[in-house]
């Protein structure tokens, strides 16, 4: 069928079809066609959107992202014909059966996903599918290599290359910005791609992201590390295994993370980052990603077997995770914490024991620190303000202020005090909901958004003592989070819960 184009700014891989000109071609909304530019050859096949009025028959409105394929201008006639379906769908349907997928069916999918020719639907189907079915280690290991195949690849002729990683679960885990400049002060180099949230309040980059730009491309990171030793960028802008980044998006809405995809994901960016020592952080709790410790050896012996799979050495640190990394949850709050460590501050411990000893097995693995004394090395180049000078070495590379200290950087105006209700030990954190919480006040978007933990599991309060703040930079925000902090009671005190909210509440 031959129609009129009608350029349209919408950036999607989509066209959009008069119901009955839809009708004509065969298809229904959500289906595939060809459209033929037939001056200049070029093809794509696009998903279909159906109006009864804002295209009129005989026209086919093309959207941006469609166009840069098709090169077609505003009124050139182009051939629409029905577009068969990929053959990486019937592999989606073969792993949602519960069958496991061969390589050759997992590049298959994966470079779909890269291309752009699978919906949203069908990525999430996909990414259900392997939820549901977990994927045995062989499927693992194809969709780890095929992520890093179907994107830009970093090779340093300096070795080694180390990287660390948390598998997330566990709010305020800001330790990132204490382990990198850790490791590139001691002279190593630590190319740190990050994540943007997706279940929590606070990816490490859109931490990073309150100090300095994070968006580069493959070959800037690269630059950037060979300079300074080290970087702390989002991996979504270097083309760096962007299947993963897709897979992420689809992920966010339903906030689950299967473990094979987790795996492969972890370990596609360390591999196309050419990382050769990995650590990788494992938190283990009740509230946690992993329940218990035995579960947790379990998911390290996989990140191990697909790392001598790939020819890196990866080490596992199982840590604890029933209570947040800190005392803070949510970026501004998180970054400002981090920098005082950096600064000198000895407080909060959790944050500083659990950031010297993942860095501490970096220095092992590395051969700059003995056995047994890496923990001692990286509390030394800590102490001594060499991490801080390279932090600030780091975020001036990327574009930020290298003066920046932790008492420039505040928390949102609004803030909501929970106080004891009675006197008692704090004996839960639950984390997800403080997650909860913090993302209802904003995070990780509003910066200034989160919580403050006044107090920490174990710690004695005295009735109307206070327990701890949520911030937001929105009176809507942070009235919706006091609303749910009822529902979700992510405090306990002997067993009593969060203190009445009052009817009346007045913002200024």
């Amino acid at each position: 069928m031959i129609l009129a184009a009608k350029l349209i700014d919408i950036q999607t891989r989509e066209v959009m079809l008069n119901i009955e000109d839809a009708r004509t071609v065969g298809v229904l909304a959500g289906d595939r066609v060809q459209i033929i530019n037939n001056v200049n050859g070029l093809s794509v096949a696009a998903f279909v959107d159906t109006t009864t009025t804002i295209i009129p028959r005989g026209t086919i409105g093309i959207y941006s992202r469609t166009n840069e394929r098709l090169s077609v201008e505003d009124g050139m006639e182009v051939e629409v014909r029905v577009a068969e379906r990929p053959a990486s769908l019937t592999h989606i349907k073969k792993k949602m059966d519960g069958e496991r997928l061969s390589k050759e069916e997992t590049y298959a999918v994966i470079e779909a996903i890269v291309a752009e020719d699978l919906s949203p639907a069908e990525i999430t189907a996909y990414i259900t599918a392997c939820y549901i079915n977990e994927m045995d280690m062989d499927e693992v290991e194809h969709l780890t290599r095929a992520m890093v195949d179907t994107g830009e690849k970093i090779d340093f002729h300096a070795h080694p290359i180390v990287d660390k990683h948390s598998i997330g679960g566990v709010p305020g885990n800001k330790i990132s910005l204490l382990v990198v400049p850790i490791i590139a002060a001691s002279g190593l180099k630590i190319p740190k791609t990050s994540s943007r949230a997706i279940t929590g309040a606070g990816g490490t980059a859109d931490l990073m992201e309150v100090l300095a730009p994070v968006e580069f491309s493959a070959t800037e990171v690269q630059q950037m590390t060979m300079k300074v030793g080290g970087v702390i960028v989002w991996g979504g802008a270097t083309n760096i295994a962007p299947a993963d980044d897709h897979i992420i998006i689809h992920e966010y809405p339903f906030r689950i993370d299967a473990r094979g995809q987790m795996i492969a994901s972890v370990m596609a960016k360390k591999y196309a980052v050419g990382a050769d020592l990995v650590v990788i952080d494992i938190p283990v709790g009740l509230h946690a990603k992993v329940p218990t410790v035995q579960e947790g050896r379990k998911l390290a012996r996989e990140f191990i077997d697909i790392g001598e799979r790939l020819n890196m050495r990866v080490e596992c640190a199982v840590t604890y995770g029933d209570s947040p990394v800190g005392r803070t949850i949510g970026p501004n709050l998180e970054v400002r914490e981090a920098l005082a460590i950096l600064e000198g501050k000895k407080e909060p411990g959790s944050l500083l024991q659990k950031s010297i000893a993942i860095a501490g097995i970096a220095l092992e693995m590395s051969g700059k620190a003995p056995i047994g004394r890496g923990s001692q090395m990286a509390g030394e180049i800590l102490a001594k303000g060499a991490a801080l000078a390279k932090f600030k070495d780091i975020i001036g590379i990327q574009g930020g202020d290298p003066d920046v200290k932790a008492e420039d950087i505040g928390p949102g105006s609004l803030e909501f005090v929970v106080n004891a209700p009675a006197n008692g030990y704090v004996i839960e954190l639950n984390n997800r909901s403080l997650i909860s919480l913090a993302r209802l006040a904003g995070a990780p978007n509003d910066r200034g958004a989160g919580i403050l933990l006044h107090a920490k599991k174990g710690s004695r309060v005295q009735k109307g003592e206070p327990i701890f703040t949520i911030y937001a930079e929105r009176g809507w925000r942070l009235q919706k989070a006091i609303e749910e902090g009822r529902r979700l009671m992510p405090v306990v005190v002997e067993g009593m819960l969060l203190d009445r909210v009052p009817h009346e509440v007045t913002w200024e």
